[in-house]
This record gives C-alpha cells, sequence and structure tokens, in this order.
C-alpha cells in the first residue's frame, strides 16, 4: 500500500512536502505560465502553511512593479532571458519575505517567437537562501502544452534547489 501511494504523490505534492519539512515558505513569480504554477501549488492539500501569495506579472510593467525588474534589464534583454527569470525570482522574495521564490518567463506562443528567442522558450529561476538557479528551457507543442512542461520543470526546479539547500 505504501508503494501504490508513493507512486501517486504528484510533483506538487512533493514540492508542498519538501517546503513543510524544511518549514519554507514560496511564493511565484509567473510570466508566461499565467497563474497555473499557483494554482498547481494551492491543488495541494495544506499547501495554505507554506504558499501565501503569487505574482502574476505577465506584462513588463508588472514585473517592474511588483517584482522590482529593471526597466534596464527588459530594454537590454528583454521579458524572455536569464537575467529577467533572475531579478523576478529575487523581487518574489524581497516583496513578499518569502523563504523561497519561483519564477516562470517565456514565451508559450504561438506568435512571438523570433530566431533568436523561438516560441517555446522558457527561463525558469528559483531564489533561495541567497542562491539563484536559472535554467533556459525550450519546450515543444502548443502553447497550453509549453505552459504545463514550464510548470513542470518549475515544481521540479524547486524541489531540486530546496534538497541542494538544506541537504
Amino acid at each position: 500500500m505504501e508503494e501504490r501511494a508513493a507512486m501517486e504523490e504528484t510533483l506538487e505534492m512533493t514540492a508542498v512536502s519538501l517546503l513543510k519539512k524544511y518549514d519554507l515558505t514560496v511564493t511565484t513569480a509567473e510570466s508566461c505560465t499565467g497563474g497555473l504554477l499557483a494554482g498547481r501549488l494551492v491543488n495541494v492539500a495544506g499547501a495554505s502553511e507554506v504558499f501565501h501569495e503569487g505574482f502574476i506579472t505577465y506584462s513588463n510593467k508588472a514585473k517592474r512593479k511588483y517584482l522590482d525588474v529593471s526597466k534596464k534589464t527588459l530594454k537590454k534583454y528583454g521579458a524572455v532571458s536569464e537575467q529577467t527569470a533572475r531579478e523576478m525570482a529575487m523581487g518574489g522574495v524581497f516583496a513578499t519575505d518569502a523563504d523561497a521564490c519561483v519564477a516562470v518567463t517565456g514565451i508559450a506562443g504561438p506568435d512571438g517567437g523570433t530566431p533568436e528567442k523561438p516560441v517555446g522558450l522558457v527561463y525558469i529561476a528559483t531564489y533561495m537562501k541567497d542562491q539563484i538557479v536559472v535554467e533556459k528551457c525550450q519546450f515543444a507543442g502548443d502553447r497550453s502544452q509549453v505552459r504545463e512542461q514550464a510548470v513542470t520543470r518549475a515544481l521540479e526546479l524547486l524541489c531540486r534547489s530546496i534538497l541542494k539547500a538544506y541537504r
């Protein structure tokens, strides 16, 4: 029976469990995922113990206003960049006093891609214990599939970051 229960544990359940285990809080800073990441976390019973708030910062103005992403970063590197993801993750922690933040920014499509930044390009960042990890991902599929893949990867990165910081 234990084996079966372990098999049924979702990635978001694992993330919430790890956050609880280490007595951590997390916030989300989302652009292309538009709240899907926060939604996956709050699907878990007891998530309110570790997740207090999240940001959907779809526009550059919102990224600046709520997450303190610099205008200079957005102008020089664009909203879909390692630098912006990094500043979103830091800004989420500082805005909420959470222990960690997971940030996602990308191009879900079907429009908006360029040769330099194609549809499916997503940057995911975590900020925890003064450590920032940023992953560059290239996902395939339609808009919905890109968004879902980004959320899954963000949850994986959150779990890995917690384990790295607290083991």
